[in-house]
């Protein structure tokens, strides 16, 4: 059974030890970072740095305290992430979001390059076959994967899983494109986009949205760089009226493909060599990748740790069940009540099973023991 290690967002006493950055410090002190991570060996802290309006992102706060941890141990870290626009740019947003050198105190790189293209294919499974994994991430020995637990238009539940199945995974590939980046997850298959010409208000949304100004429309119809477009499904998200879709598969061979990605990049380590850190704060509806964070639709839960990917996964899933919708929310505006699954009244996508695909490829174990910090 894995150890799931949970410190509580409640703080009971007015002193630095029972505040979020103060229980960090103390699970990390908790899991032993020595019995996974070597002095001088190169870290990936792999985090999520927002978008331009998409603040609720793993706090800085928070990472400068893994990094700190880290360097306590004699390790090297660095904090990085995939491009989901241009790479200069992200670099900008991290930095605008209070990522950069000086406030975690360590190099914030890309991991996929400029270009999101410098990456390394890796054996995947069934569905994907084979994904392209960030150059940084397959060829770093040692990795923190610190996420921001969430709700996902496509994935119902953004965790740990997630984090690393698209954001270790590029948009792109040199020679065979978005079938072999994350965009292979988004449209599994030919990943057409339908436009609805009679549905379009022509509003212009999705052609604003778009990270790499692939969209346009000429003469008053849609039109899209096919070769240039990594599916990140941004587009369709934001139409006001369903007039643009980008089919796909099915949502339980979705899941499933999550898990195929997660453990394509998890087969570039060897056996304890990956921590995850998930956070349950700021909890919103949507992925940090959208140009807007809504407000939160469940209270701060708090901070997990563990070895064990699935663990962590099913030990949040757990924990996000039993609260109750925040009012002035999505969720109150949805109606959800308190005893629904909130994630699940919202999405409609039965995101357990990229957890229990997970367990079945054997990336660890659902059954776990929570033990929380005194």
């Amino acid at each position: 059974m894995s150890k799931v290690y949970f410190a509580s967002a409640r703080v009971k006493k007015w002193k630095y030890d029972e505040s979020m950055p103060g229980k960090l410090e103390r699970l990390l002190k908790e899991i032993g970072l020595s019995r996974y991570f070597e002095q001088k060996e190169w870290v990936a802290v792999k985090t999520h740095f927002g978008s331009e309006g998409a603040h609720r992102i793993v706090r800085p706060v928070f990472l400068r305290k893994v990094v700190d941890a880290l360097k306590e141990i004699g390790a090297n870290p660095c904090l990085t992430d995939t491009v989901r626009i241009k790479g200069l740019d992200y670099l900008e947003v991290a930095n605008q979001n209070g990522i950069n050198h000086l406030s975690v105190g360590a190099p914030v790189v890309i991991a996929d390059g400029l270009y999101g293209n410098d990456n390394i294919m890796v054996k995947a499974g069934e569905i994907l076959g084979e994904i392209a994994v960030a150059s940084l991430i397959h060829d770093v020995s040692a990795m923190v994967v610190c996420s921001h637990v969430k709700g996902h238009i496509n994935a119902g539940y953004g965790g740990a899983i997630k984090n690393i199945a698209m954001g270790a995974v590029s948009g792109s590939h040199r020679t065979c494109g978005w079938k072999c980046g994350r965009g292979a997850m988004h449209a599994i298959g030919e990943g057409k986009f339908i436009w609805d010409d009679e549905k379009c208000t022509f509003c212009y949304q999705c052609e604003e949205i778009c990270p790499l100004d692939c969209i346009e429309f000429k003469d008053e119809k849609f039109d899209y760089y096919d070769e240039k477009c990594w599916r990140c499904g941004r587009c369709t998200r934001v139409c006001p009226e369903g007039a643009l879709t980008l089919p796909g598969g099915d949502d339980k061979t979705f899941m499933k493909s999550l898990a195929e990605a997660a453990k394509a990049v998890l087969s570039t380590f060897k056996p304890d060599k990956v921590i995850y850190i998930n956070f349950l704060t700021e909890i919103q509806p949507e992925c940090d990748c959208m140009p807007a964070a809504e407000v939160p639709i469940i209270q701060d839960i708090g901070i997990l740790v563990s070895d064990d990917i699935v663990a962590v996964e099913q030990a949040s899933i757990d924990l996000l069940i039993k609260e109750k919708p925040l009012p002035s929310s999505l969720a109150e505006e949805r109606n959800v009540k308190e005893d629904e699954d909130i994630l699940l009244s919202l999405h409609k996508k039965p995101y357990i099973i990229q957890v229990e695909e997970a367990e079945r490829l054997g990336l660890g174990r659902r059954e776990y023991e929570l033990k929380e910090l005194v």
